[in-house]
């Protein structure tokens, strides 16, 4: 029996795959996780045999939880489910350790295959995210500014357009405040922008972030380059 943990942000798609991983022969479902943190924990104590990992999740996110649990769960494989198909997105799940890459576009067919394939040690990566890795790899890797960012450095910027408090960006991955705001200012450094607003607006210009209906960082929530400064 292939023993999963589904880990999504939104409910009704955890309620999709479980019905869906239902039909399929010697697989079960043991629990779903609405976020990274949440992920984590449940792998640690369930040690199932594989996470379907969404990547855009609250808090940590699922780059960071994979990071986690592929140091921490001897036994457990990740396979990236997500709507991210462009750099540096599948590039950075797989250097963490990620044995499968799909996206949610994918057919039945496909994620019973992909599950297979990593339940036996192997690498499955859908076609349209092959194509990207490609492109990726042969390319001088100038499309996409995010690219230039280290695992970290992209982590931490997911959470700041996720609308995170550094506070709550320094408790979710143990780090201290002054580090989080180092990173923040490297960032900015790497990206040639000041300010939080501007990170924002260049994260949803290059897809990295869905704006949705209420848009990343809320007014409320955004630094303008001066108060960035001043924080400096």
């Amino acid at each position: 029996m292939i023993r999963i943990i589904i880990a999504d942000d939104h409910s009704i798609v955890r309620l999709g795959l479980t019905k869906i991983l239902a039909e399929m022969a010697n697989v079960q479902v043991v629990a779903e996780a609405p976020s990274g943190e949440v992920a984590v924990q449940l792998a640690r104590r369930l040690q199932p045999d594989i996470v379907l990992m969404d990547i855009m999740m609250p808090g940590m996110g699922g780059l960071e939880a994979s990071a986690r649990i592929l140091r921490h769960v001897d036994r457990t494989a990740v396979i990236a489910l997500t709507g991210c198909t462009e750099a540096p997105f599948p590039a950075q799940m797989l250097k963490v350790g990620a044995l499968g890459y799909l996206t949610k576009n994918v057919s039945t067919a496909e994620l019973e295959l992909a599950i297979k394939r990593v339940f036996a040690g192997k690498r499955y990566v859908c076609n349209e995210i092959a194509q990207e890795l490609a492109t990726y790899a042969f390319s001088d890797h100038v499309g996409n500014p995010f690219e230039v960012l280290s695992h970290r450095e992209l982590q931490i910027m997911m959470m700041v357009v996720g609308c995170h408090k550094v506070s709550e960006i320094s408790t979710s991955l143990h780090l201290s405040p002054k580090t989080v705001n180092s990173y923040r200012y490297r960032i900015f450094e790497k990206l040639d922008i000041a300010s939080d607003v501007e990170l924002a607006l260049l994260a949803v210009k290059h897809g990295v972030v869905d704006p949705g209906p209420k848009g990343p960082l809320p007014a409320d929530r955004l630094s303008t380059e001066s108060e960035t400064r001043k924080r400096a």
